[in-house]
C-alpha cells in the first residue's frame, strides 16, 4: 500500500496525513479491494485546468481530476486536487475548508472504485458514498 501526497503549493500543508491514509485505505477495504499505489498532487485552478485540456479535452476548471490504473481488485490512481475549487466550494457550500478537502479527496478514491456522478441517479450514489466515508473518517478520530 503506497497512499502519497505532494503539493504545488509551498504553503499547504496537509493535517493528519497518517490518520487520512489509514481512511483511505479503510474505505478501499471496506469495498472489498486493496490499496495499491494512489498518488496525490494538490495543485491551483491553471494546472488542472491545463491538464483537464491535455488530457480529457475539457476546458474548464474543475476540483478533481482521478486517473485510473485499478487491476484487478488493486486500487491505483493518480488524483489532482485543486485547492482553489476546494476553497470556492467550501464557501459555497458552508462547509470548512478541510471537510471540503476530504470530500474531494475520498471522491477521487470513490472513482477509482467504479463510482460515477455523470447522471442523477450516479451523483446521488456518489454523495451518499461521500458521506458515509466521511463519517468512518470522523469514528476514527
Amino acid at each position: 500500500m503506497a497512499i502519497r501526497f505532494y503539493s504545488d503549493y509551498e504553503r499547504f500543508d496537509l493535517n493528519n496525513e497518517s490518520m487520512l491514509k489509514k481512511w483511505i485505505n479503510a474505505v478501499v477495504c471496506n469495498h472489498g479491494k486493496k490499496t495499491g499505489t494512489i498518488t496525490y498532487l494538490f495543485c491551483d485552478d491553471e494546472r488542472i485546468a491545463r491538464d483537464n485540456v491535455q488530457f480529457l479535452n475539457h476546458d474548464t476548471y474543475t476540483d478533481i481530476i482521478t486517473f485510473d490504473y485499478v487491476e484487478g481488485n488493486l486500487v491505483s490512481g493518480d488524483i489532482l486536487i485543486s485547492l482553489d475549487r476546494v476553497g470556492e466550494n467550501a464557501h459555497q457550500f458552508g462547509c470548512s475548508f478541510e471537510r471540503e478537502l476530504h470530500r474531494v479527496l475520498i471522491h477521487g478514491v470513490l472513482h477509482l472504485l467504479g463510482f460515477k456522478d455523470k447522471t442523477d441517479a450516479d451523483a446521488a450514489q456518489m454523495r451518499l458514498k461521500e458521506e458515509e466515508s466521511l463519517k468512518l473518517l470522523e469514528a476514527m478520530r
